[in-house]
């Protein structure tokens, strides 16, 4: 399972430089670690979105691995059906290659949209990867609030102003959503923690069934940050507690990053966002309370499972 970064360099890239996505798209980013870690020949699905339209402008690609182009709602049906059509092809001995299956979405495409492709998938027993590279939002159609989006955050469809200070519901936690679900493995990963996510996509593809990993994928148009600031917002994110990484593995939890200090203050993380600044305005103290008791439950929620379910 460890990372031998020699290794990796030598493979080359399978995500080549050239595609159309923003400066500071984390979406990129992700997607090169991921196949990089990657031990077998692989077979993505790519739901629509940002990923897949700037990837494969007509008639280039940036793709180095056989790809499927999916409609935004049914990328983990697609890639579960490629993956019984490969398992039936090895029981008659027409394929003798070891390949995995990887499906790549945004939180539009997954949390929303997709949602109902990928528990099937997940309940049908698919051995897949699913990965949601979240961005918090609709950003290919619009900076749009999807169910990914965290509370207060202002998008095109909950602007902060007058009537509201941003989103009014807190985010959905599909990560949990995915435990419930039955899936194998999960786990929630950030490009800022190389390591930690190269190693669980590892594990995501060994694993002899379904799983899913919910990825941090920074966005600075839809963000309003700086085109260089992807990586240190990512950290920031997981060293506030905005985004915690931890893994589950046959229900078992494991939290991968507990800061022996506590977390640094979640203003350090709001203050260079545009789509946050709003809420260090006086006016909106009352929300930015309930943000942080957003965090503040979610963590306790996953310090209460780890000691539950590993006695």
């Amino acid at each position: 399972m460890a990372i031998n970064l020699r290794e990796i360099a030598l493979k080359g890239e399978k995500l080549t430089s050239g595609h159309r996505l923003c400066a500071g798209c984390g979406a990129s980013i992700i997607v090169r670690m991921v196949l990089n870690s990657a031990e077998q020949p692989v077979v993505v699905s790519n739901a629509t979105g940002c990923l897949e339209v700037a990837t494969t402008i007509f008639p280039y690609t940036a793709w180095g691995v056989p790809w499927i182009h999916s409609a935004f709602e049914n990328s983990a049906a697609t890639i579960s059906g490629v993956e019984s059509a490969y398992r039936a092809l090895k029981k008659k001995g027409k394929i003798d290659k070891d390949i995995r299956f990887i499906s790549f979405s945004g939180d539009g495409g997954t949390y929303d949209i997709g949602l109902q492709a990928l528990s099937g998938a997940i309940e049908r027993g698919h051995r897949c990867l699913y990965i949601c590279y979240n961005n918090e939002a609709y950003m290919n159609t619009g900076i749009q609030r999807s169910s990914a989006t965290p509370r207060g955050t202002f998008t095109t469809t909950s602007p902060a102003g007058k009537v509201i200070p941003g989103k009014p519901q807190r985010r959905k936690n599909l990560t949990e959503m995915m435990v419930a679900n039955g899936a194998k493995y999960v786990a929630q990963a950030s490009p800022s923690h190389w390591r930690d996510l190269m190693e669980k996509v590892r594990k995501a593809l060994d694993t002899d069934g379904p799983s899913f990993l919910n990825i941090y994928s920074t966005c600075p148009r839809g963000w309003r940050t700086p085109d260089d600031s992807a990586i240190r917002i990512a950290r920031l994110a997981v060293e506030t507690g905005f985004w915690h990484l931890y893994e589950v593995e046959d229900g078992r939890y494991k939290i991968n990053y507990k800061p022996a200090k506590g977390f640094k203050p979640i203003e350090e993380y709001i203050k260079i966002q545009g789509r946050f600044t709003h809420l260090l305005r006086p006016e909106n103290a009352e929300i930015l309370e309930e943000f942080k008791k957003d965090l503040e439950r979610e963590w306790e929620y996953l310090l209460r499972m780890e000691e539950a379910t590993n006695k």
